[in-house]
């Protein structure tokens, strides 16, 4: 379907509803409430909706440990001490990665740190770290702090692949370009997948490519990413990234994170990292070395041992996506998305003084599900009007309303109604002569 195909009619809307092949996914979460009705929730890039199998699969564990308590590590039929293994196949799949090269663990920075504590390796003038322009802060601050931890000056050894001059969006020459620039002084490059304020999707096998080509290792922020883009981490060659749980894959907030380490570093011992007794081995766990070994693949960089009840709820989230199917999702993705752009498109043209331009690339290959809405005035004043209309998006600073339509649980009527609740907003901030429209 094209965008010129749309229709700005409830009927409209409801029918693609009708017609959804994952319609039915919806009514496995729970639906927030605003004034005694469904919000139409597109906050799942910062928040996904809570599935309804959540509160059993949490329910059993605390069953098993009321019933077992420590015998619970090892009762079936889900022991605890290897409970993390039921999400692996599930993770594998999302990011496009070998079994051994995937584990669920810890948060997105922890990871983040561990993953650094391996490799970022300066030596000598390669020490110099490559991040995207307007990096999330956490990121930011991850790098900077590695490197004071090591005695580095940030602002030394901090660098960025900046945008053309009035853009948003760095492309992916423009970062490739960077690298080679650096050449030889470059240790990591380190950047999202998906970037969290313009919802830019980043070309991995190019910038894996072109960081290797001089000597650097490649880690990637998948927050963003995992859950809403295709991802082949193995064929892509990346050596490590990290996630988090509580975005797209709607595991609770605070939810357990992930991480990926390619399978070509899983297998030597001898990389540095931190380590904890569940990084190691399973046979030898419980002898309590007295030097550390790590286990093989991805595990080996595990620390302690695993927060179950958030893995509960992490393995009923999950379930759902491999239910669903990705591909599927991702179809279901692009057209919401679609539709969302359309009725952007559609409130510019019918009031053309509203400040509002789409900085999200409508290329498929380069963004997911989020669109991100730049507001050239009034931008507070418009994330008002649509919370109070009942539209759940979220703005972020200086100036973008963030919306992403998840093709799990939100429908092509909910983006009806965000549109309707734009345009009105459109018409009572910036005027133009339209009487607006009311939600259907």
């Amino acid at each position: 379907m094209t965008s010129s195909q749309h229709e700005a009619t409830a009927e409209y809307a409801r029918a693609l509803d009708e017609a959804d092949e994952l319609g039915s996914f919806r009514g496995h979460f729970w639906i927030p409430q605003q004034n005694g009705e469904p919000v139409a929730y597109f906050c799942g890039n910062s928040l996904g909706l809570l599935p309804r199998t959540a509160e059993a699969a949490v329910r059993e564990e605390l069953r098993v440990w009321a019933e077992y308590a420590v015998d619970g590590h090892f009762a079936p039929p889900c022991p605890w001490f290897s409970y993390h293994r039921l999400l692996t196949p599930y993770l594998a799949e999302l990011a496009g990665a070998l079994p051994e090269e995937v584990v669920a663990m810890n948060s997105l920075t922890v990871n983040l740190h561990l993953l650094f504590a391996t490799f970022y390796r300066p030596v000598g003038r390669r020490r110099k770290i490559l991040l995207e322009y307007y990096p999330f802060p956490s990121d930011l601050y991850v790098a900077q702090t590695q490197l004071r931890w090591r005695g580095l000056e940030p602002s030394q050894c901090v660098v960025f692949a900046e945008p053309t001059s009035g853009e948003f969006l760095v492309q992916t020459e423009d970062i490739c370009s960077r690298i080679v620039e650096i050449g030889e002084e470059l240790a990591l490059v380190f950047l999202s997948g998906v970037h969290y304020y313009t919802g830019q999707r980043f070309q991995l096998e190019a910038i894996t490519r072109a960081a290797h080509a001089v000597g650097a290792y490649v880690i990637v922020d998948l927050a963003h990413a995992i859950g809403n883009v295709e991802l082949k981490l193995h064929d892509w060659d990346v050596d490590a990234a990290a996630w988090c749980s509580y975005k797209y894959l709607n595991s609770g907030p605070g939810g357990v994170g992930g991480l990926f380490v390619h399978k070509r570093h899983g297998g030597k011992a001898e990389l540095v990292r931190l380590g904890g007794w569940w990084g190691t081995p399973e046979e030898v766990r419980f002898r309590l070395l007295s030097e550390f070994q790590p286990a093989y693949g991805a595990e080996g960089w595990q620390l302690s041992n695993a927060p179950i009840l958030a893995m509960a709820v992490h393995r009923a989230a999950l379930e759902l996506f491999h239910k669903a199917g990705f591909p599927a999702l991702c179809r279901k993705r692009d057209r919401l998305h679609d539709y969302a752009r359309w009725w952007i498109e559609r409130v510019r043209t019918i009031v053309p003084q509203a400040p509002l331009r789409i900085v999200t690339p409508e290329d498929v290959s380069q963004r997911g599900c989020q669109l991100s809405l730049w507001v050239g005035a009034n931008g507070k004043e418009l994330y008002r009007y649509l919370r109070a209309a009942g539209i759940v998006v979220d703005w972020r600073e200086p100036n973008v309303i963030r919306l992403a339509p998840v093709p799990l649980y939100n429908s092509f009527h909910d983006v009806y109604r965000f549109g309707c609740a734009l345009l009105n907003a459109a018409q009572a901030l910036w005027g133009g002569g339209h009487r607006g429209v009311e939600r259907g």
